[in-house]
């Protein structure tokens, strides 16, 4: 199997509480409505999307119930320190919960967390280890 990530869905408690948040608040931009029962974000590459909690679990054939820390983060990797800066300044304005203020880190970055209206977190980070391009794809190379 080719290590491939096309889609990220997130099962989430509010559609149009997430739609307000990353839309309107964070200003990414959306083809998608409310009424069309999923949310798609065209990231770099990558889809990110948003549908019920409920139907997910549904639809996966898993139990929906879980709360709290759910073992994975998502990870917004910027081209320095004061973008990461700006980008939780942001997200705050935005409703979000900082979770861990941005600061430098063990491994020789810069980074820092918040949390979205459903609780996913979100790690902003600075990696001068990884090369960037100029669409945000990172590589380890």
């Amino acid at each position: 199997m080719q290590p491939r990530l096309t889609c990220v869905t997130l099962g989430i408690s509010d559609l149009a509480r997430s739609l307000e948040f990353y839309r309107d608040k964070l200003g990414w931009p959306t083809q998608s409505k409310v009424e069309d029962g999923v949310l798609f974000f065209q990231m770099n590459g990558l889809i990110l999307s948003f549908f019920p909690r409920e139907e997910l679990a549904k639809d996966a054939n898993v139990d929906p119930r879980g709360a709290g820390f759910y073992a994975f983060t998502l990870a917004h990797n910027v081209n320095s320190a004061a973008e990461v800066d700006q980008v939780m300044a942001d997200a705050e304005r935005a409703g979000a919960t900082i979770r861990k203020p941005a600061q430098k880190t063990f491994w020789g970055g810069y980074s820092g967390y918040f949390s979205d209206p459903d609780g996913f977190l979100w790690e902003v980070a600075h990696n001068p280890f990884w090369k960037m391009d100029e669409k945000g794809g990172v590589s380890l190379t």
